[in-house]
């Protein structure tokens, strides 16, 4: 995987004096390893969780079991809470979390390809973006995870820190 999307988050981060924390499910540590592959990327990068299991969603990043049982482990509630559980875990300023159906099979009903992303950042309502993504399993996580950085990117290069202040993609 390119390292390009990678080293735009780095940059914008550091720019905006953020730091940064995953919780992955279907990528599996993968946008960590992306941003860490970026020379400097320690200045933003605080660490991240690998919560492939279910229940690890809930004990690693504080996932409440009610959104769990409500909306699922592949959800938009479940990313954002994830974003917002890597964030407190790791004491960083953004959050990213991920959770989706890879393949080959679906879960809980989910449909291969469906992917949430979750982002949380300073002063502002953590959101989710629903993606629709289409490839073998390689291609499914590599997608998201450029789609997570994107997100973070423009995040982090948007005007204002407010509170209050509504900003999505």
């Amino acid at each position: 995987m390119s390292t390009d999307g990678a080293t735009e988050v780095v940059a914008a981060l550091r720019e905006r004096g953020w730091t940064v924390a995953t919780a992955e499910s279907l990528t599996a540590g993968l946008v960590a390893a992306t941003l860490a592959d970026v020379p400097g990327a320690s200045a933003v990068l605080r660490g991240g969780v690998v919560v492939y299991a279910t229940e690890l969603k809930h004990s690693l990043a504080d996932v409440p079991v009610e959104v769990l049982e409500t909306h699922g482990a592949v959800s938009a509630d479940t990313a954002r809470a994830l974003a917002v559980g890597a964030a407190r875990r790791c004491g960083a300023d953004v959050g990213i979390g991920l959770t989706g159906v890879a393949g080959p099979d679906r879960q809980e009903g989910v449909a291969v390809g469906t992917v949430h992303v979750g982002i949380c950042v300073p002063d502002r309502q953590p959101w989710s973006v629903e993606l629709a993504l289409s490839g073998d399993r390689r291609e499914i996580r590599e997608r998201t995870c450029g789609a997570a950085l994107a997100l973070v990117t423009d995040a982090a290069r948007a005007p204002g820190t407010g509170a209050g202040e509504e900003w999505q993609r």
